[in-house]
């Protein structure tokens, strides 16, 4: 079993760093106190398997002491329990900024004699705990895309951070889909509904996409939408995007959207992307 502990500055991002983590399959745990992990070690090495990476914050809203949390690493160490310390770390000026930007109250504030001197307090009292950390990630002007990179570097396990991409076709006269993320209206497109022989086919079809593509208004719109597409993702994954849905929409989700949808799918999976088909309305009536 795989366990990290995650510590650091409150305000320095730890709930980040643990929703990535998520993201790379561990099980996380917010604010869990010192005393409790090695019994929950324990029980998560009882499921044989179904918790290998479990990752546990552990900061100074637990009020544990940190001798606290040293003896409990040093019960798991003895019982045969590995472990690894990430410590999520910012300068003051950045902790103080997103506590004023958020609002919330800093966990000693109060005690210290404001926020500023909060933070220096907390500072000191969890440099014990950033001495004995195995990683440290300074989140001081970090993006979101930047710390997931970093956290799919050292956890990864050799995986690669990827954007999926799920294209789905809609009809308008259902309403737009309300996970989209991009919507493209190809309603200019020719439609097959007026077509006698095409009317109860759907874009799945190939005379039905024959006929969609048959113009160069059609194929140059096709050209345009993947290039842009394809311009749009690299940029997407850099801010940090792990799912993004693009939807087609025509009337009534039956012809044109789905031709349109197959061939973006297409060629996004045929450039390596991680692609999903989803045609939302092609057997509505």
């Amino acid at each position: 079993m795989e366990m990290l502990i995650i510590s650091g500055l409150s305000g320095a991002g730890k709930s980040r760093v643990a929703a990535a983590l998520e993201d790379l399959d561990f099980y996380c745990v917010d604010n869990m106190p010192a005393a409790l992990m090695p019994l929950f070690a324990e029980l998560c090495a009882a499921t044989r398997g179904r918790y290998e990476r479990v990752a546990l914050v552990s900061d100074i809203r637990s009020r544990d002491g940190f001798d606290q949390l040293f003896a409990a690493l040093d019960a798991m160490s003895a019982r045969g329990f590995e472990y690894k310390i990430l410590y999520v770390d910012a300068n003051i000026e950045t902790v103080v900024k997103r506590y004023k930007e958020t609002r919330r109250r800093h966990p000693l504030d109060g005690e210290a004699g404001g926020l500023e001197a909060a933070v220096r307090r907390e500072m000191e009292m969890l440099e014990p705990v950033r001495r004995r950390a195995d990683y440290v990630i300074n989140t001081t002007g970090l993006t979101l895309g930047r710390l997931q990179r970093t956290l799919f570097r050292l956890f990864g396990n050799g995986s690669k951070q990827t954007l999926r991409v799920s294209v789905m076709s809609f009809g308008f006269k259902y309403g737009i889909p309300i996970e989209a993320d991009l919507v493209f209206d190809v309603r200019f497109l020719p439609n097959p509904f007026y077509v006698p022989e095409l009317t109860n086919k759907t874009g799945l079809d190939e005379e039905v996409s024959d006929y969609v593509f048959s113009n160069d208004i059609s194929k140059q719109f096709l050209e345009k939408l993947e290039d842009m597409i394809e311009f749009l993702l690299p940029n997407y994954e850099e801010e940090g995007k792990m799912n993004l849905t693009v939807c087609i929409g025509c009337t009534g989700g039956h012809h044109r959207s789905v031709a349109v949808t197959e061939a973006i799918a297409r060629y996004l999976s045929q450039r390596g992307h991680e692609t999903e088909c989803i045609h939302r309305d092609i057997d509505r009536n």
